[in-house]
């Protein structure tokens, strides 16, 4: 075992171990109530849920933007297997306008982000489903009809409610695959700056009228960081490094 696979295990197991304190210390919490009165006062939150121009800024042009570049993404790959030697398809000609985003990308590294920005909101959605944990909307603390419940109670109960961890977040949260990018390697912690902060935007949106507590969001953000992390090991761990100096693998931010 080489010794960027150990920092990435080490990275991976100090990400897994914090999302569980996250959990454990957060949700179901008086930080978690206090944060979230911040948007709250005098029985209404800070922002009306769909109103506009917040929900097309911070929610729907975000997820579209998201899913068409997953789209993109896809269509990259097909059109990159469709070009192999071995392919006896008919080619489509494509304008190398389109591919030039991805023009220093390997076959491998598309193949990765594609995966990291799909697993991701699968994973969390599902844990949605499975924790029926509620938002804060929902609760008798901010003039909803359910009490305030830790998030084993709320399993246990099996509620309707599907609000931990932030699956919308998440969606943002999941191009951390661009910082363990090989390519992109020299530029992984301005990476890191600018997609933790596009995915705490979409997370404080939805915060700002009752739909997560800064716990939802908060595991959101580890987890998503985790799945890009462990999945990075599995695709770059045996990158070949007699190839161009930018195409090593380092799993750690820095």
């Amino acid at each position: 075992m080489n010794r960027a696979t150990k920092s990435g295990i080490a990275q991976l197991l100090l990400l897994l171990t914090l999302t569980v304190i996250a959990t454990l210390m957060l949700e179901h919490s008086q930080w978690d109530v206090r944060i979230s009165e911040l948007f709250y006062s005098d029985g209404h939150w800070l922002l009306e849920k769909g109103a506009q121009p917040y929900r097309f800024l911070f929610y729907d042009g975000p997820k579209l933007l998201l899913i068409l570049f997953g789209i993109y993404l896809l269509m990259i790959s097909i059109w990159r297997y469709r070009q192999r030697p071995h392919s006896n398809a008919n080619t489509t000609v494509i304008k190398p306008s389109l591919l030039k985003p991805t023009a220093a990308l390997s076959g491998r590294e598309i193949g990765y982000l594609l995966l990291v920005i799909i697993v991701v909101p699968t994973i969390i959605a599902t844990l949605k489903s499975v924790t029926h944990v509620s938002c804060p909307n929902h609760l008798y603390l901010f003039n909803g009809d359910l009490p305030y419940l830790s998030i084993w109670q709320n399993i246990v109960a099996k509620t309707d409610a599907k609000c931990f961890p932030a699956a919308h977040a998440s969606a943002g949260f999941a191009l951390y695959g661009l910082a363990y990018l090989p390519t992109l390697q020299r530029y992984r912690m301005r990476i890191f700056i600018i997609v933790t902060a596009l995915g705490w935007i979409m997370g404080l949106y939805k915060m700002a009228f009752g739909d997560h507590f800064f716990s939802h969001t908060l595991v959101s953000m580890l987890l998503a960081w985790s799945l890009a992390c462990g999945l990075a090991m599995l695709f770059f761990a045996k990158v070949d490094l007699t190839k161009a100096e930018n195409m090593k693998f380092d799993p750690i931010i820095k």
